[in-house]
């Protein structure tokens, strides 16, 4: 029986340890650059599609899209706000992460109080998501269609492995 409860110790706390060592890195990235904009899982604000940093992307090339003064104006707004928005829900991430990695550092791990910082973690990262995709849908208003097609167009021709979203509108 001894040998039993020995065995399934000693794997429980080898399969916690892989779980802790595959979430540390995870916790680190959230400290390279606290505020920058988007920032989640390594690459996440360099994605290129649906969920890409468009209103960055179409400042960085507003004289390519002519934009007018007003919508740059409206931009910067979209930016700004999603930054002030984001960054106090990416520091509690962080947060979480933090602690949920140096819980599992623990013999034995708390399961209990793992499962509440990941499903912490997940809810923040949905919030996050959610700006992100409310201030995409807000600088989609400011351009024109055509300023929309420029746009994808420019960065198509800037990354030759983008794909322009299947289903979406210009």
């Amino acid at each position: 029986m001894r040998k039993v409860q020995g065995f399934l110790l000693g794997g429980t706390a080898l399969a916690l340890s892989m779980i802790s060592a595959s979430l540390i890195p995870m916790a680190a990235y959230g400290q390279a650059n606290p505020g920058e904009p988007g920032a989640g899982p390594p690459r996440m604000h360099r994605m290129i599609g649906v969920e890409a940093p468009w209103v960055s992307i179409a400042l960085r090339h507003q004289k390519d899209l002519s934009l007018s003064q007003d919508q740059v104006a409206t931009l910067e707004k979209i930016r700004t706000q999603f930054r002030d928005q984001s960054t106090p829900i990416q520091e509690q991430l962080r947060a979480i992460e933090s602690d949920l990695a140096a819980s599992l550092q623990e013999t034995p791990a708390n399961l209990i109080q793992a499962k509440l910082k990941i499903e912490q973690a997940e809810k923040l990262r949905s919030q996050l998501r959610y700006l992100r995709v409310e201030a995409l849908e807000n600088g989609k208003s400011v351009l024109t269609a055509q300023q929309r097609d420029q746009l994808k167009n420019l960065v198509a021709s800037r990354h030759p492995g983008f794909k322009k979203p299947q289903g979406q509108p210009s």
